[in-house]
This record gives C-alpha cells, structure tokens and sequence, in this order.
C-alpha cells in the first residue's frame, strides 16, 4: 500500500499544476473591463468561464486576445460561456468585457481564468520500490476525482446562475406591481376628486338657480 506522503506528495503535484482565478465584477454602463493571465509554458491549457447575473439583458461583450494581439476568441450579447483552448504563446493573455452597447444598465459579472500545465502530469513522485501499478492506479483515481469535482463546480456554477437572474426577474417583477399599484392609488385618489368636484359643481349650480 502506498503511503500517505506519496498520495499527498501526487495530490499536492495535481494541485499545483493548475492556477485559477475567480471574480466578479460590476461593469458600469459603457464601460470596457480587461484583465490578465500569465502562461509561462507553450500548450498549457486556459479555461475561461464567465456569466452574466444581472443587469440589463444578463448579456455582455467578451474578447480573449493572445500576447501577440490576436483574438482567440470572441462573442457579442452573450449570457455565459464555458470555454478551454490551447496557449500556444507564452505571455499574458488578455480577457475583456465590455458593456458600451448598454447606455444606463450595469451588469454583474462572474468570471473565471485556470491555467493548467499538463506537462507537470507525467512527474508523478514515487517512493523506492512502490508498485507502479497501483502509483498508476491512484493517479487515475485522483484525476477521475478532478473530473468531478469540476462538473461539481460547473453545475453549481450553473444554478449559481440560475438562482441570480430569476431573483433579478422576481425584483423587477415586484418593482413593476409596485408602480402599477402605485398608479392605481394615484387613479383612484383621482377620480375620487373629481367626482367630488362634479357633486359640488351640481349642487352649487341647482342651488343658484333655485335662488
């Protein structure tokens, strides 16, 4: 059986090959936010995640531009986005949003950028005279767990999401009742007030020509 120090020493590895950054951010109106990543090794691979949860259309602009300036990937009005593509270039790596089609809204935005170098993969630290086999067979079992752990993440982001945009549409539902009632006090006080007034115009009216 291997020992603990080996499976911390692989967990530790698998950890370490994998740079993440997660943030939001409010975009104002006609606002163009960048930011940046560094990748110090040729075909690392770069996941980008972003969504939009409130504000507006719950849509946004986005640009990934490589070190050389050249766009690897790009979208307009668009809600979400999962994506990973191969850095061929090292360098930093620029991702944009940008909010200038909307003139008054501001929009929330949860992003994501990991980096991860698989070449670091194969480096698996072995003890003297451990079976290959099941070093090999843990390994697998760690990455599997990572596997899941991701779709774990992804779907929380996902509901994450959800859960955002139908509190802002609740919102914004309850913000209209609020004015239509509002209206209708308005309506109500009103015409009140005018059929007082109409009394009041008939009666002093029938009165003076009685008199």
């Amino acid at each position: 059986m291997l020992s603990l120090i080996t499976f911390l020493g692989i967990l530790h590895l698998f950890i370490s090959t994998i740079s993440a950054t997660a943030l939001t951010y409010k975009i104002g109106a006609n606002e163009k936010a960048c930011f940046f990543s560094s990748v110090d090794k040729p075909d690392s691979k770069i996941a980008f995640y972003f969504a939009v949860q409130s504000g507006g259309s719950f849509d946004i602009d986005y640009t990934v531009t490589n070190p050389q300036g050249r766009d690897v990937l790009a979208g307009q009005k668009e809600r979400q986005g999962d994506y990973v593509f191969t850095a061929k270039e090292t360098g930093e790596y620029k991702f944009c949003f940008s909010n200038e089609m909307s003139s008054f809204a501001e929009k929330m935005v949860d992003f994501e950028i990991s980096v991860e170098d698989e070449v670091k993969h194969a480096q698996i630290p072995t003890k003297s005279g451990a079976d290959n086999a099941k070093t090999q067979e843990l390994e697998d079992s760690i990455f599997k767990v990572s596997g899941q752990l991701s779709t774990i993440s992804r779907m929380q982001k996902y509901f994450r999401t959800r859960e955002n945009r139908n509190f802002s549409t609740v919102k914004s539902t309850e913000q209209r009742i609020f004015n239509f009632s509002l209206i209708e006090v308005l309506m109500m006080v009103a015409m009140a007030a005018l059929q007082v007034f109409v009394v009041r115009f008939f009666f002093q009216g029938a009165r003076k020509g009685y008199v």
